[in-house]
């Protein structure tokens, strides 16, 4: 019998998924940031994330900063989707052993993070665990964006340019608990209308950009040259560290010049080229079920 470790985290996914309906509202399904359903001209953007104890945070880390990835990973999906933050709930899976003051801590966290970008906690579940087993935090959130400004994953063409925002590597040094969602940058590339395709660097460039090829049905030449990596990280970190959290998208436009005018401050790269065919394959990438 195969295991889940043998089947790998998105043959998993394709797994369960292959035989769910996508009624009529369901505008995006599985295999997305978000999920993307409704019938107006404002749609709703469905997301769900945890993190767990020893896997996305260590035990001994401050609660603040779990809370704030916590949420910030969901708002940076709302982001990918072109979309903005609304309501969220909160599930806490907790040993008996765990302190209020911790517990204090994480709340202080997602507040915060909530109140810099937008978006509110309206409920939630608690549930124990037995003594010893690792705390999980898991986020369930409603967003909203303009069908005229949804971008999904899938809209990729050959001869668009590949781009990335910030610099990759390196995540494991402290930036994977303290990232800005990049809501900010993201509505303004929806609103130009040259953004093709999106979505946010969460499993590292080797697991993402393959993703994002596959689901607009093109190939794509990366160039590892232009990798813009972080202070101290090697072009493999880069390409396989994981929980970047910067946008990668894709347009046949040259996006730089009005870029650099609205965003002083945070550089884009142009990574590659997407392409008719196969094109490149890359290695590495983070794999829950793989490590």
């Amino acid at each position: 019998m195969k295991s889940v470790r043998q089947l790998g985290e998105d043959g998993l996914i394709t797994r369960i998924c292959r035989d769910l309906p996508k009624p009529a509202h369901v505008i995006v399904g599985p295999g997305d940031d978000c999920a993307v359903v409704g019938a107006g001209e404002e749609l709703v953007l469905l997301k769900t994330d945890a993190v767990v104890a020893e896997v996305h945070f260590l035990s001994d880390e401050k609660s603040t900063r779990v809370g704030w990835k916590a949420v910030a990973r969901v708002l940076s999906d709302f982001a990918a989707m072109g979309g903005e933050p609304g309501e969220l709930l909160i599930t806490l899976a907790l040993a008996p052993e765990v302190s209020v003051d911790w517990v204090d801590g994480l709340y202080r966290g997602m507040s915060s993070c909530l109140k810099q970008h937008g978006g509110v906690i309206v409920g939630g579940e608690t549930t124990s665990l037995p003594q010893g087993t690792p705390t999980m935090v898991s986020v369930a959130g409603k967003g909203r964006v303009a069908r005229a400004n949804l971008v999904t994953r899938s809209g990729g063409r050959p001869g668009d340019g590949i781009y990335v925002t910030g610099r990759l590597g390196g995540s494991i040094h402290g930036k994977h608990l303290d990232f800005t969602p990049r809501l900010r940058e993201a509505a303004w590339l929806v609103s130009t209308g040259w953004v093709t395709a999106m979505m946010d660097l969460s499993d590292g460039l080797a697991k993402d950009l393959p993703r994002l090829a596959q689901m607009s049905g093109v190939g794509f030449e990366l160039d590892r040259d232009s990798l813009p990596c972080s202070e101290g990280s090697t072009l493999s970190q880069a390409i396989s560290d994981g929980e970047d959290y910067e946008l990668l998208f894709t347009s046949g436009d040259d996006l730089k010049p009005a870029w650099c005018e609205k965003f002083p401050e945070l550089e884009i790269t142009r990574i590659g080229t997407l392409l008719e065919g196969a094109g490149d394959s890359i290695e590495g990438g983070w794999d829950h079920f793989q490590r």
